[in-house]
């Protein structure tokens, strides 16, 4: 649920590639944002470590990551100049789809190129060793540090193939897919249309057992994935055991918290903390559908956010004494325990950095820090230390959200009020036999939470609720 969204360049620079990875520590998992022009960008010449383009050295990424137990979403996205080039200079957009100008966007033919990328990262970085050396290509270059030619290297399990292919905002520039050319595109990518394209092509045919992750689409919206399913019915048939041959792993959305839907007038939009906004409502359309359609799938959030420029029409809002920046903090790790309840199974949030903080465009100012950690950089950092290995239980109470989480035979239970106007309140919690109850609460500035220990009177704890989560474990 501690996912973040970053680049390449938030984990240091050329020469020292892990120099700023301990941002990342607050985090469980990166969706990393990786610009398919910075692996390929000359048509068949890839490079890794460093990267042809930017001179990035991802293997240094990765293993860092690997070694720091952060799982990577390796997102490919964008198209490199080469591919750009056939487009018409008025219509070229590096996130226009993935295939030449002028291609059949149904046909999965039409997104080779991509799909042969996959098939080379996943040769490079999956846990396949037993692949044919001539199928993987490396360009040597620079010659001063060249790249060398690693397979089944077992840094990445997860890859994403593109983000946000339905770009409605985008429909003159040839970017947007419908729900069937991305499933075309999709089924390319994942085994090469099953294997119908021949050697090289897929991120299956190189390593069976990376997940693919379908592109985050926006808005979520269910149907999406229920068409792409239909034209797999179609097009790619069904298994032995009935079920449809999926080219696909991972459904995967995003959502974000706002009234937008509601509040047409641009000074009034603003972020809506969670719990308030419709981004609960798409979670829950998402989990009905899954149990409706039977689907042994995971479902994903991989962007989630709030700006905190008081321009942003995603902004987090000062409430009472609280800061923006403070209740960015409260609603994100508020948005980390609802998608948690809601049995969404993984969260990534937008994103470690700002894009820049002085602007007031959407999105520009959601980072987890600036130049210094925010409070939700602190707030996530403690919330993984005390309950990063737990698991969701169950609710015991609505107003206030009382959560129980487990782990062997802890439990500890997460309390919040879900509004946005600085309510408080007092709850009893059930405890029991329990004599004692150590108490957790979220600190600004500091590495771990302020603890306390209560005596537990006639087997019921008296707990004071805000807006902010408290955690509490009885003794």
């Amino acid at each position: 649920m501690l996912g973040v969204n970053a680049f390449e360049w938030n984990f240091g620079n050329q020469n020292r590639p892990t120099e700023r990875s301990a941002n990342f520590l607050a985090f469980s998992g990166v969706r990393h944002y990786l610009d398919w022009r910075q692996i390929e960008p000359v048509r068949g010449k890839y490079g890794y470590n460093p990267t042809p383009r930017g001179g990035w050295k991802l293997d240094q990424i990765y293993e860092w990551c690997d070694q720091n137990d952060i799982t990577v979403l390796a997102c490919l996205k964008t198209i490199p100049e080469w591919l750009l080039a056939s487009f018409p200079s008025e219509k070229r957009d590096a996130e226009n789809a993935p295939a030449p100008y002028g291609a059949n966007l149904s046909d999965p033919n039409s997104y080779r190129a991509f799909a042969e990328l996959g098939f080379q990262f996943a040769a490079r970085y999956g846990h396949n060793k037993n692949i044919d050396k001539d199928l993987v290509h490396v360009a040597p270059e620079p010659h001063y540090n060249p790249n060398k030619k690693n397979i089944g290297m077992g840094l990445i399990r997860y890859i994403e193939c593109n983000n946000e292919p339905n770009r409605t905002w985008k429909p003159t520039k040839v970017a947007y897919q419908n729900a069937e050319q991305y499933a075309a595109n999709l089924s390319a990518f994942y085994d090469g249309h099953k294997n119908s394209m021949g050697p090289g092509v897929g991120v299956k045919n190189a390593d069976s057992t990376m997940i693919v992750v379908m592109g985050g689409i926006t808005p979520g919206d269910p149907q999406f994935v229920n068409d792409m399913i239909e034209w797999c019915r179609k097009h790619r048939g069904v298994k032995q055991n009935g079920s449809v041959d999926l080219c696909f792993d991972v459904i995967n959305y995003h959502s974000y918290g706002h009234n937008r839907n509601i509040e047409k007038t641009k000074s009034k939009q603003r972020g809506m903390a969670p719990e308030t906004s419709r981004t609960q409502e798409i979670g829950k359309e998402f989990i009905d559908f899954r149990r409706e359609k039977g689907l042994n799938l995971e479902i994903w959030v991989t962007e989630f956010g709030y700006d905190i420029n008081s321009n942003s029409i995603q902004r987090a809002i000062p409430i009472g004494n609280k800061s923006a920046e403070i209740t960015q903090a409260d609603w994100n790790l508020r948005a980390a325990l609802m998608y948690s309840r809601l049995g969404i199974d993984r969260l990534f949030f937008y994103m470690l950095h700002d894009v820049a903080k002085s602007s007031g465009s959407q999105y520009a100012s959601s980072g987890f820090l600036d130049k210094e950690p925010r409070p939700a950089w602190d707030y996530f950092y403690q919330a993984k230390q005390l309950l990063g290995d737990f698991r969701y239980h169950m609710t015991l109470n609505a107003d206030p959200i009382v959560d129980k989480y487990v782990l062997d035979n802890r439990e500890i239970f997460v309390l919040t009020i879900p509004d946005e106007i600085g309510r408080e309140t007092e709850y009893e919690l059930e405890a029991g036999n329990s004599k004692q109850a150590r108490i957790y609460e979220l600190q600004i500035g500091a590495k771990e939470m302020k603890t306390t220990t209560k005596q537990v009177e006639n087997g019921k704890l008296p707990i004071k609720v805000t807006e902010t989560p408290i955690f509490v474990e009885l003794l």
